[in-house]
C-alpha cells in the first residue's frame, strides 16, 4: 500500500530544512497498539490535504533541548513562572509552550494527554515508528503502566519525553518526567529485548516495572513512535 507522506508547511519564521528520522515508516495513521478494555476515541487519520501549520522562533529544537536539560534533576516543571502538571505531559507541554506551541489543542472528549499530543502531531507534523530521530523530537512509549487499573495490557499510548540526542551507536537519550522527576533514560531500537549490547555497554533502560505476571520492561520494548514537529535546521538535517 502506498503511504501518504504528511507535508509539514511553513514552520518557521527563517528557512530551514522540515526532515524527520532516517528510516522508520510514516505512520499516516492512529495505531491502537493494543485492544482496549473499553470503546474510546482515537485520532483519526491524516493522510489527505495539508497539515495546519504552525510558527516557531529560529533555533526552536536547540531552545527545546536546553530547556529540557535545564529540569533533569527536578521534582517539579516549572517555565517562565508557570508550574506544570506533575506527569509526563507535563514536561513536554511546558517545554513546547515556550515556543508558542500548545500540545494540548487539538485533544479530543476521552484522550489521556499523551494521546491528545499525538493527535496534534499528527495533525501538524509527521509521526514515524523508528528510525533516527533528532535532537527535539517527541517520543512516545505504550503501556507503561495499567492506566485503566484492569490488570490487562490494553492502555494504548502511557507515556511521553523529549529527545535530547542520539549516539553514534543509536543510542537516543530520552529526558522525561517520572515518579521521581526528570531524569533521562537511554533507548536503542536495535537492542529491542536488551538492556545492553555486544559489548555489555548500557543501551536501554527499564521504563515499566515488574508485575504480578509480567516481568519489568525496556524502553525499546514500549517504545510506541516519533514525532518530528520542529523545523530541522541544515546543520541539523546533515546529521
Amino acid at each position: 500500500m502506498r503511504i501518504k507522506a504528511l507535508a509539514i508547511a511553513a514552520l518557521a519564521f527563517t528557512g530551514c530544512v522540515a526532515g524527520a528520522p532516517v528510516g522508520g515508516r510514516l505512520v499516516t495513521a492512529y495505531e491502537p497498539f493494543a485492544r482496549s478494555s473499553a470503546p474510546r476515541q482515537t485520532p483519526p487519520s491524516q493522510t489527505d490535504g495539508p497539515v495546519a501549520a504552525i510558527r516557531v522562533p529560529p533555533g526552536a529544537r536547540d531552545t527545546a533541548v536546553q530547556l529540557a536539560q535545564g529540569l533533569v534533576g527536578k521534582s517539579k516543571v516549572v517555565l517562565n513562572g508557570k508550574t506544570y502538571r506533575d506527569d509526563c505531559t507535563g514536561l513536554v507541554r511546558g517545554v513546547y509552550a515556550q515556543l508558542g506551541v500548545d500540545l494540548l489543542s487539538g485533544g479530543a472528549p476521552g484522550d489521556n494527554g499523551v494521546t491528545a499530543i499525538w493527535r496534534y502531531a499528527s495533525a501538524h507534523g509527521r509521526l514515524y515508528d523508528g528510525g533516527r530521530p533528532v535532537a527535539g523530537d517527541i517520543v512516545f512509549f505504550r503501556e507503561t503502566y495499567d492506566l485503566n487499573k484492569d490488570g490487562a495490557v490494553n492502555d494504548g499510548l502511557t507515556h511521553i519525553g523529549l529527545v535530547e540526542k542520539v549516539g553514534d551507536d543509536g543510542t537516543v537519550m530520552v529526558i522525561h518526567r517520572v515518579a521521581r522527576g526528570v531524569v533521562r533514560y537511554k533507548m536503542n531500537l536495535q537492542f529491542k529485548d536488551s538492556a545492553v549490547n555486544e559489548a555489555g555497554r548500557p543501551v536501554n533502560d527499564y521504563l515499566r516495572v515488574a508485575g504480578a505476571q509480567q516481568k519489568p520492561q525496556l524502553t525499546s520494548q514500549l517504545f510506541a513512535g516519533y514525532a518530528t514537529l520542529l523545523p530541522i535546521e541544515a546543520r541539523l538535517a546533515a546529521r
